[in-house]
């Protein structure tokens, strides 16, 4: 199938970072299409009429024609009327940023609640926009940008889109009492959860594959997550059950990745999952070392991480892929910092041993004898915790075992010398 031909256009605000061209083309990549060219302009302020000035509009009219254009895809979320002014003046069908993202997402969305948050998202984004749309909807085609019930919403008065918009929010709120329900489950067992959240394709679902395929792996499957080097390759929360190195398990979290103007109706529909987020004892901030833009795709998931969560959770840094710059990884292992390749799996268990502590403190080995009368003492132990040395005799069983410092009284009657 041919991919639609895609020109991406930009306003730069004299104060304001730089537009990040590069990451809507990947954006545009994402939902399937190609990026012919791209325009910015340099302005004071964005014209409310057309976004860009009437001459620049002109010009990119001409783009369309010569370069055979398909789609012009703004860089920023353009007002209903802004899109119509546009469309009149270059002939070809117009998106902004928003909509981008919300069809990549109606492409990506697995499960029934993903589905339904991106279709709540899209009517919410379409409902101030239907006033004179009609007239265009035969430029729109197919393609990015109508996606999932976009499209033929817009031909559906407000009211019933009103109507429709309650409809999701009523299904949603059943699937979130369900997963309450859950997660009450959960912290009644005291299984803590850990939260993956970082910028879109920081390698968060690689992650938790990793911590799946660990040495201390759980017994049994663990389904595996789809991962791909995409923008938003997940969108669905995962959870999976993993057991840290002395003993205890814990669950791992990863949502959708966060990225920069992030539509504020995609936060608002995948506000019930996203607010797992809340309920972890501990978050693994997860970044790409190689991201050009490190430090401001770092600040935009710490800032909506504390919108979300709102109390304090401690957070453990985790810089990821350093495959791909290094050979001799060892030499800067040493500066209080985890890095790690998700990939190939390298420093995983070193982030378990991270995270373990963090929740449950820390865990020395000792010397323990269990007599015969209490050896299902012993067969827990086996089963949960690590132990070595186990010899068997008449009086009961002899071994080392680490034990996390706040449970060690439970078993202090069996306690002989601790192994320093």
């Amino acid at each position: 199938m041919e991919k639609e031909r895609c020109l991406l256009v930009a306003v730069q605000l004299s104060g304001e970072e730089e537009n990040d061209m590069e990451e809507l083309g990947e954006l545009v990549e994402a939902a399937g299409g190609e990026v012919i060219s791209s325009v910015v302009q340099n302005r004071q302020s964005v014209d409310n009429r057309l976004y860009a000035g009437h001459g620049k509009i002109e010009e990119i009219a001409n783009y369309v024609k010569e370069l055979d254009i398909d789609t012009i895809i703004f860089n920023d979320e353009l007002s209903g009327s802004q899109i119509r002014n546009i469309e009149e003046i270059v002939e070809a069908k117009v998106i902004d940023r928003t909509n981008l993202i919300l069809d990549i997402f109606a492409k990506r969305a697995l499960t029934k609640e993903g589905q339904l948050q991106v279709e709540l998202a899209q009517l919410k984004y379409s409902l101030p926009r239907l006033i004179g749309v009609n007239k265009n909807l035969s430029r729109l085609g197919g393609g990015i940008g109508t996606r999932g019930p976009g499209e033929q919403k817009l031909e559906i008065d407000r009211r019933r889109i009103k109507e429709k918009i309650t409809d999701i929010q009523n299904q949603l709120e059943v699937l979130e009492k369900v997963r309450e329900t859950k997660r009450k489950k959960r912290m009644k067992d005291q299984v803590p959860i850990i939260s993956i959240v970082g910028y879109t394709n920081a390698g968060k679902s690689t992650l938790l594959n990793a911590l799946m395929d660990n040495e201390y792996k759980e017994e049994g499957e663990n389904k595996k997550v789809f991962a791909h080097d995409m923008l938003f390759a997940t969108l669905d929360t995962e959870l999976r059950r993993v057991r840290l190195p002395g003993g205890r398990s814990a669950v791992f979290s990863d949502t959708v990745g966060f990225i920069k103007k992030l539509p504020t109706q995609i936060v608002e529909a995948f506000k019930g999952t996203l607010e797992e987020i809340k309920y972890a004892e501990l978050i693994i901030h997860l970044i790409d070392i190689n991201d050009e833009n490190l430090m401001v795709h770092k600040e935009t998931t710490t800032e909506l991480i504390e919108k979300i969560i709102g109390r304090e959770i401690p957070v453990l840094t985790v810089y990821n892929k350093v495959d791909k710059i290094l050979d001799e990884k060892t030499s800067f292992l040493n500066n209080g910092i985890i890095y790690i390749s998700a990939k190939y799996k390298y420093n995983i268990n070193m982030l378990l041993e991270a995270v373990d502590t963090k929740i449950n403190g820390i865990k020395n080995f000792y010397d323990l004898k269990i007599p015969n009368e209490q050896i299902k003492t012993y067969y827990w132990l086996y089963e949960n915790r690590a132990t070595e040395n186990v010899e068997f005799d008449g009086d009961g069983v002899s071994l080392r075992v680490l034990l996390y410092e706040n449970e060690k009284d439970k078993y202090e009657n069996f306690i002989g010398e601790k192994d320093e």
